[in-house]
This record gives structure tokens, C-alpha cells and sequence, in this order.
């Protein structure tokens, strides 16, 4: 268990593992941290940003056999998630034309800068496609990505846009139609992650999700009481729900269900992409 009293002196993350890359597409360029050999996985940040627990998860892909592309979207890179920061990056993204945090039925700017990534990705390092996973804000740009034909492999951690909707879906309908249709010809489905008390992503939010897609979305729900219960002050704090299942939320031992949502994803990504 987390002491909260080390939270103040808790460093940042050197991500000394990770080769920084500057990488410009649709004419915009964007920092992207890189490690790892095989098939490309694209891994989004949660709010506040690429905290340590998220490069943990990375490092995790990265270790299972994957190229990890883990470009920043937002925040301080490699930060620990204190509140005061954390919460002005979160009022910051809110305000960006990147997102759409407050509309439903509508695809964040940034979901196609992140489709041209998983072309780049998949051209780099060959295999039968890419995999992607987005947390919180983030949470819904892997099935939106699923645009882009290379994707294959989309996992959905707790996606809480549109804020203000608790049942909506932030992807404007003709996109979802389309990536429905072509989840339904190719045989596709669509991981999501949520804790059964978290309330920014809602039991309302995977039935949408369900009622959009079907089968072809395959909800997982975890009891809250499974969650880390000190993370750090951001999620403790700003957040105040269980939310982050395997970055912030996830405890690090056996038997522990966040873990085991951990290897469910890293097998749903070997199973979709390995060769």
C-alpha cells in the first residue's frame, strides 16, 4: 500500500527508457515516447498526463513484445499527479480545440492526429496492425482511431468525455456507424475498463457504448473496492472515485483484479496482433 505521507517527495519519471520523438504529421507536431520492438501499440495518457504509473503500464507493453508509442497530449511529461497541477492541466485541456470535452456526438480534433500515428506506427513496424489503449480523457480516442484501417486492437479505460453527458459518447455518429460496420465485417471487438463506482465514467456510459456497438463492445466492470485506495493526490483529491484501473488504481499483486485486467489487455493485443 501507498504511504500518503511519501506522496510529497514522490519523484517524477526520468523516462530515461523511452526515446523522445518529435513527430509532425498533419502539418503538427507532437512529442512521442517510443520503446520496444514488434508490433506497435499506441498507449494514451490519462489526465494529468504521462504520470509514472502510466509509463509503468507502457514499460508493461513494452515488455510483452510491443513497440510502445506513447505520445503526449497533454501536462508536464514523466510529472507525479499532485492535485493543484494536476487540476489546472485538466481546466487547460478543457478549454483546448484539440478536445471536445463537453460534446457528445462529436470526435475530439486530436482523434486524427492519433489515426496518421497508427499508420506511422504500423508502417515502422510492420505486423498485421496496431493496438491502442486511452484512459479518462483519452479513454475514447482508441475507438475512434478504429477509422484508421491498421487499428485493430482498441481498448477503452475508463473514457469519461463529454464530461457534462454521463451517457453520452464523444464521436460524432457517422464515424461510430462506420466503425461499427467495419467491427462487424472484420470480427472485431472493442475492450472496455471501468470501476462500478466511478463517476465520470458511469454504468450510463457503457450502455451507450453497448447500445452503439453491441457485442462487438465487451464491457468489463471491476468493484470498487479492488482499487488502490491511496493513490496519488490528484486521483485522491480531484478525482475522488475509483477510476485509473491499471495506472493509478492498479495494485501491483497477484490475485488482484486490476492486475488481472492488466494481462487481459496485454493478451487481447497479442492475440490481435501478433503475427
Amino acid at each position: 500500500m501507498i504511504n500518503p505521507s511519501a506522496h510529497r517527495s514522490t519523484p517524477d519519471d526520468p523516462l530515461e527508457d523511452f526515446e523522445r520523438r518529435s513527430i509532425t504529421l498533419l502539418d503538427d507536431t507532437k512529442s512521442v515516447y517510443v520503446a520496444g520492438t514488434g508490433p506497435a501499440v499506441i498507449v494514451m495518457a490519462e489526465m494529468p498526463g504521462i504520470s509514472p504509473h502510466v509509463a509503468r503500464f507502457s514499460r508493461w507493453v513494452r515488455d510483452a513484445g510491443f513497440t510502445v508509442y506513447m505520445p503526449s497530449l497533454f501536462g508536464r511529461d514523466g510529472a507525479f499527479p499532485k492535485a493543484e497541477e494536476g487540476a489546472a492541466v485538466l481546466q487547460r485541456a478543457c478549454v483546448s480545440a484539440e478536445f471536445r470535452a463537453f460534446a457528445a456526438n462529436e470526435s475530439s480534433p486530436v482523434t486524427r492526429w492519433l489515426r496518421a500515428l497508427a499508420n506511422l506506427a504500423h508502417e515502422e513496424c510492420g505486423g498485421r496492425g496496431v493496438g491502442a489503449i486511452g484512459m479518462c480523457f483519452t479513454g475514447n480516442f482508441a475507438l475512434s482511431m478504429m477509422l484508421e484501417s491498421s487499428m485493430l486492437a482498441p481498448v477503452l479505460c475508463q473514457p469519461s468525455l463529454p464530461l457534462n453527458n454521463p451517457g453520452g459518447i464523444q464521436m460524432a455518429p457517422e464515424e461510430l456507424e462506420r466503425v461499427k460496420q467495419r467491427l462487424e465485417r472484420e470480427g472485431l471487438t472493442v475492450l472496455g475498463y471501468r470501476f462500478a463506482g466511478d463517476r465520470f465514467c458511469t454504468a450510463q456510459r457503457f450502455a451507450a457504448y453497448t447500445a452503439a456497438l453491441g457485442d462487438r463492445f465487451v464491457a468489463k466492470v471491476l468493484p470498487d473496492e479492488a482499487a488502490n485506495p491511496e493513490p496519488p493526490p490528484f486521483f485522491k483529491n480531484v478525482v475522488g472515485s475509483p477510476h485509473s484501473v491499471v495506472t493509478a488504481h492498479l495494485i501491483d499483486a497477484a490475485g488482484e483484479p486490476t492486475l488481472a485486467a492488466r494481462d487481459e489487455i496485454l493478451s487481447f493485443f497479442a492475440r490481435r496482433l501478433a503475427p
